[in-house]
């Protein structure tokens, strides 16, 4: 009998690469919080989640062929320009420093998250596996 994947890992699958994605572009946004007419970014994290789910079962780590699955670039086409909390302040920044650092820690925390529940999920198949 053979093991489906999606049904064992759920969503968490799906959720590692966004999240990684959703790290880079927040760091990238930290790092140009200084910077002249920088755009304050972020990725719309529902979308490329439901996006993902419903392009393909399962998420490999490289693609080999055209038809595999690409996560970057389903990313990138969910990537936006943030609304800006304050106003400008004259060099057309729109990043805010605080708001960028307390969604990096906390999409940090989510993706530790979702890793805890994937050595969950793994563990139980080697359990079941094993006969334990």
């Amino acid at each position: 009998m053979a093991i489906s994947f999606d049904k064992a890992l759920g969503v968490h699958q799906y959720t590692l690469g966004i999240r990684a994605e959703r790290a880079e572009v927040l760091s990238s946004n930290i790092a140009n919080a200084d910077t002249p007419h920088y755009k304050a970014r972020d990725v719309d994290f529902q979308a490329a989640l439901q996006s993902a789910k419903s392009q393909q079962r399962g998420l490999s780590m490289s693609q080999t062929s055209e038809r595999h699955f690409d996560l970057a670039a389903l990313t990138r086409q969910h990537i936006q320009f943030r609304v800006p909390n304050q106003p400008d302040t004259g060099d057309g920044n729109t990043v805010d420093i605080q708001q960028e650092q307390s969604a990096f820690m906390q999409n940090a925390l989510e993706y530790q998250m979702s890793l805890g529940f994937l050595e969950g999920k793994f563990n139980g198949m080697k359990k079941a596996i094993k006969g334990d």
